[in-house]
């Protein structure tokens, strides 16, 4: 099978996809990742993140992480967040990735509409997580990697069910958010969150 799945008529040696998790939660940062895919190595079972299960996302992250050529995830805080707006976060957290590669890209795909502003020759693509292999590869080790965090952060600030939720405004978060208040890594421009404020 070919790297990319889709858009074969692209010539760059060097392609890289990039992804981000958690535009919707209340609670965490954006975290972004970028892959390289090995053309030689294709990654067994890759999909779109959101359409694993815990084990095959698990299975596949280990497999990303093994056999691309190059990968890297970084984020864009809660307070950047705050700050920028939760788009623009994600566009910085996605451009963060791509710029911490140890292997710089000739193309980049982006899921999504809209690219950052940057140097890379690049192309956003809607639900490009189902379409392009680099994408989704980015889209699992970007999920992979804020779960574990949100896991993490439930020691840390329990009560509010991080481990199950990951952040997002499930009834049991509300729910939590109104008994104890936002706690540090809740979003204040997010709406639930401000109208505790």
């Amino acid at each position: 099978m070919h790297t990319q799945w889709l858009d074969s008529g692209n010539t760059a040696a060097i392609v890289a996809g990039t992804d981000e998790v958690g535009r919707g939660p209340l609670a965490g940062d954006v975290v972004a990742a970028a892959v390289i895919l090995n053309p030689k190595i294709p990654i067994t079972g890759l999909a779109d993140s959101k359409k694993l299960s815990y084990g095959q996302r698990q299975r596949c992250c280990t497999a990303i992480m093994e056999n691309s050529l190059a990968y890297a995830v970084a984020r864009a805080s809660v307070a950047e967040i705050d700050k920028l707006n939760i788009l623009q976060a994600s566009l910085l957290a996605m451009w963060r990735a791509v710029e911490a590669l140890t292997l710089q890209p000739e193309f980049v795909y982006v899921d999504g509409n809209r690219c950052p502003r940057w140097p890379y020759a690049s192309k956003a693509i809607v639900k490009g997580d189902s379409l392009i292999a680099a994408i989704a590869a980015a889209s699992v080790l970007a999920k992979v990697t804020r779960d574990r965090e949100m896991a993490a952060l439930e020691a840390d600030y329990p009560g509010y069910g991080f481990a199950q939720h990951k952040g997002y405004p499930t009834k049991k978060h509300l729910a939590a958010l109104a008994a104890l208040g936002p706690c540090a890594i809740h979003r204040r421009s997010f709406a639930p969150v401000a109208r505790l404020l």
